[in-house]
């Protein structure tokens, strides 16, 4: 199997900028690049779905670089519906140095480069001369980004990041001999800005391709717990519940992440699939997924104490020191604590409204025993050895001690 017809049985190609794009994914060894934006000091499930082409590519003998925008990271990337907060340079780079470590320990080997190093030093007049006069604007406004955002209103800043983009492949083209841009289809329009750039500057041909975004199967965004985005810090997103997380994938979907999230071969992911068709009660196929993805972000051991955990809470009932756990005050208590205040507290849920639909629902249990009074007050009476153990449907568990 090619390389191309690997990542197009794997779900990895949405759009090609040629024909020419599968030739010298299959044929030559050519330098490419993937990039992100420095908005937090950690990667989240979401740019781990994106930066494993790094691997995969590699694996057949072409060369990654990751771009972690420290120029553009200052703009922001326009987003469908409004514009993001502006962050500080402090902070940016910050973040950058953060994901640097963690993209290099994911990725023995790979180039991380930052785009402020080149945007820096070009003042306005150079980048209206140099860059500007080759965007027609027209062409900018039908990009669909741009134009989803027209009656809203868009900034210039924001208008700006298409050129900054652009001014990127263009560096790495003419510095680093890279070809080639990979990335989410939602920059197509900055990834084709890009090649226009280099065709009309340079007179020479660039290439790329891009992913389909990961969704679940209501086609909604993919890679948020009950507390927010998975990220990859450890100490952020513990590697327990990130295993749990791909445990409690849809059934429907667990083969396309394992495609998707893992690197096992598709003869592997073949086997699962018919083992999770036959015998689905098994979750073979989740347990395989979720294992794979802890230990190639957290490694090997992390991997099987995730593993262990969820076996001992879930099959036995107990209760495992590695389970997510969560510190109260015992001073709160003595204030009138309700289930909906525990709840939402300890960002089991996102809010009170949401902690008392579950509850009503019956999707709350403490210390084994269902819950249906939102008002149930929680006291020294409810502890056990100082500690609550809180389960949100089926498969959530937390332990909250307080002290």
């Amino acid at each position: 199997m090619t390389c191309f017809e690997e990542l197009k049985e794997r779900g990895l190609i949405k759009d090609i900028s040629s024909p020419e794009v599968e030739k010298l994914l299959n044929e030559k060894q050519i330098t490419f690049y993937i990039g992100t934006d420095p908005t937090a000091d950690s990667l989240h499930i979401g740019h781990l779905s994106s930066f494993l082409i790094c691997k995969r590519l590699a694996d057949y003998g072409h060369r990654p670089i990751i771009l972690v925008g420290g120029a553009t990271g200052m703009i922001g990337d326009p987003r469908p519906s409004s514009e993001r907060p502006l962050i500080t340079k402090e902070e940016v780079q910050h973040n950058f140095k953060c994901l640097k470590t963690q993209l290099e320990k994911l990725f023995p080997g790979v180039i991380v480069v930052d785009n402020y190093e080149w945007s820096k030093n070009i003042n306005f007049l150079d980048y209206l001369r140099d860059y500007g006069k080759y965007f027609n604007v027209n062409y900018m406004i039908n990009k669909d980004i741009i134009r989803r955002r027209l009656d809203e209103g868009i900034t210039y800043t924001e208008f700006s990041y298409m050129i900054m983009q652009s001014l990127d492949f263009l560096h790495l083209y003419e510095n680093n001999n890279c070809l080639m841009q990979v990335a989410g289809q939602d920059q197509w329009g900055n990834i084709t800005s890009g090649i226009e750039l280099i065709r009309k500057k340079l007179g020479k041909e660039a290439y790329a391709f891009t992913m389909p975004l990961v969704t679940k199967k209501d086609g909604t965004k993919f890679g948020k717990s009950e507390k927010g985005a998975l990220w990859l810090d450890k100490e952020k997103t513990s590697p327990y519940e990130l295993y749990q997380f791909f445990l409690n994938a849809e059934d429907e979907m667990v083969i396309n992440y394992l495609k998707i999230f893992t690197f096992l071969s598709l003869d592997e992911i073949k086997e699962l699939e018919k083992k999770h068709q036959s015998s689905p009660e098994t979750r073979e196929a989740a347990k395989t997924l979720a294992f794979e993805v802890v230990k190639f972000v957290h490694g090997e051991n992390e991997a099987i104490k995730a593993k262990e955990t969820s076996e001992k809470i879930f099959a036995s009932g107990g209760i495992s020191e590695d389970m997510p756990s969560v510190n109260l005050a015992s001073s709160t208590l003595k204030e009138g604590l309700t289930l909906i205040d525990l709840l939402f507290l300890t960002n089991i849920v996102p809010s009170k409204s949401e902690a008392r639909r579950l509850i009503v629902q019956g999707g709350i249990a403490i210390n084994k025993e269902k819950q249906l009074d939102p008002n149930f007050l929680i006291n020294e009476n409810t502890l056990e050895n100082g500690t609550i153990i809180i389960k949100k449907g089926k498969k959530n568990i937390w332990k909250v001690d307080i002290n």
